[in-house]
């Protein structure tokens, strides 16, 4: 089987024993971090950025890694989060400081909370400065530190309720009493480094090592930096985890009912997004009406139930139609797919009638085709970017 997206170029995973896999992205100079769980594979992402969701979706499903949580470690101005859309696809929770009003966050972390990930536990640690709700994150000897603490630097503090004297206290107070060996990992850096230490922090970070609180703020208010390109869009977007409030947004939170004449025989549209996160959830089961060739040679949904609505040769009805769909669906619901969602509309009209709670899924598997003919690039299960696999 191959990956629906090209897999990053990272080492094996034996080589991240106890240590976190970091990502980086180009556009915002972002490093993005994997914790995971040898035993149980269930892991951790922090800071993910959205226009590197395909990347870090593949490097998940190359290693074998169950995400279940999502992780901020401030609202970011340079970019914006893939949380709530690695939540919908993925299956995991969000998290995130308490006090940086990410409303749409599952769990409003406070000082101290913890998250459990397999046998692995990562720490909060409030850490306010370049923004009030600022936290940074203990796993085992490694810290997160966001923006808070850079390599030979540290985050702005001049907007977003930022302050220079909460930062010099969280830096000097907070992470500076880690252990020296403490291996520190920050959110981004522009100079091609990767990590450091604690040690070497406090002996020669050029912000604040050796400096008092009033040298630090002084030096602060002097930067004079430049206002984040993305800032009015970033924000606004990472405080709802990066989902737009948008009419697509508001199909991907609940069915549609079939209008025309098809309406009231059966349960609604789905949009992919919303059967794929019932399917993750176990709410719901989902049936690909497709034919096993069909199945074969494009591709298939990991986790969908293959019960043909008609089979070659000749496109026959399936004569054990119903009795498959009955026992695929159980006593959850049904979201069925297929090509471009004509026979997952018929089929579920079908499961209707056997007292089914079915729904199609909007668009299919493929799409409707262009004006050449081919389908996959006007929307459909793949185009959208969801999970699938191909033999």
């Amino acid at each position: 089987m191959m990956s629906m997206f090209p897999v990053p170029q990272v080492p094996p995973l034996e080589s991240f024993t106890m240590k976190p896999i970091q990502l980086f992205d180009p556009a915002s100079s972002t490093y993005t971090y994997v914790l995971f769980d040898q035993s149980s594979r269930e892991a951790v992402i922090i800071d993910p950025v959205d226009e590197q969701i395909e990347r870090d979706l593949a490097t998940l499903r190359e290693y074998g890694l169950k995400l279940v949580w999502t992780v901020e470690t401030h609202v970011h101005a340079d970019h914006i989060t893939s949380a709530g859309r690695l939540a919908e696809l993925a299956g995991a929770r969000t998290a995130a400081p308490a006090g940086c009003g990410i409303g749409t966050a599952g769990v409003q972390l406070q000082n101290g909370d913890t998250l459990r990930f397999g046998d692995e536990v990562l720490k909060a640690y409030d850490t306010p400065g370049h923004t009030a709700g600022s936290m940074s994150y203990v796993w085992r000897d490694h810290v997160f530190t966001g923006d808070a603490l850079l390599i030979n630097g540290c985050g702005r503090t001049d907007f977003q309720s930022g302050s220079a004297e909460a930062l010099y206290r969280s830096i000097t107070q907070v992470l500076f009493a880690l252990p020296d060996d403490t291996t520190v990992w920050p959110a981004h850096d522009y100079k091609g480094r990767h990590s450091s230490s604690i040690g070497r922090e406090k002996a020669s970070n050029a912000r604040i090592a050796g400096k008092t609180e009033a040298e630090f703020v002084a030096l602060m208010e002097s930067l004079d930096l430049p206002r984040p390109r993305r800032m009015d869009e970033a924000v606004p977007a990472n405080r709802s985890s990066g989902l737009q409030h948008d009419a697509d947004a508001v199909l991907e939170t609940r069915p549609q009912p079939p209008a025309g004449d098809k309406k009231g025989s059966y349960a609604g549209d789905v949009v992919p997004e919303l059967a794929w996160r019932w399917l993750q959830s176990g709410e719901a089961v989902m049936v690909d009406v497709r034919t096993d060739a069909e199945r074969e040679w494009v591709g298939f949904v990991p986790g969908a139930l293959p019960v043909a609505w008609k089979q070659w040769p000749g496109m026959a009805m399936n004569p054990d139609f119903d009795e498959q769909l009955r026992a695929a669906a159980g006593d959850k619901k049904l979201v069925l797919l297929c090509r471009s969602g004509v026979r997952s509309v018929a089929a579920a009209q079908r499961a209707t009638t056997l007292g089914l709670e079915a729904y199609n899924i909007l668009e299919g598997f493929e799409g409707d085709p262009d004006a050449d003919a081919h389908r996959g690039a006007k929307g459909g299960w793949r185009y959208r970017g969801m999970p699938w696999r191909q033999n």
